[in-house]
């Protein structure tokens, strides 16, 4: 069992190894070395697949319902100096009508 990493979900010792994948028989988690190293560095991208950095500024392609609100953030809406973050939505911003929000790419 030497030289096979930790289960990266609960760490237990007694990984092995299936076809390209790993498998822990412990909580059944199943991985790829290369896959979970390119999922550490997350990049987000627009729907050109331009890469987006902080500071950077968006223009919303569709309509998108502001959860929690009865506005909506209209196609064509410029959104000025994103800060890109970990978590459950990819970005925050800042809107003049509507203060701080966070938007997810799909």
């Amino acid at each position: 069992m030497s030289g096979l990493p930790n289960c990266p979900k609960c760490q237990s010792k007694y990984t092995y190894k299936d076809g390209s994948m790993f498998v822990c028989p412990e909580c059944a988690h199943e991985w790829n070395l290369q896959t979970e190293n390119e999922e550490s560095e997350k990049i987000t991208k627009d729907a050109n697949g331009n890469v987006l950095n902080d500071g950077d500024s968006v223009t919303i392609i569709k309509d998108l319902k502001v959860k929690g609100s009865s506005s909506v953030l209209k196609m064509g809406t410029k959104v000025k100096s994103i800060r890109l973050v970990d978590g459950d939505h990819d970005f925050d911003c800042k809107m003049f009508w509507c203060g701080e929000i966070e938007i997810r790419v799909c």
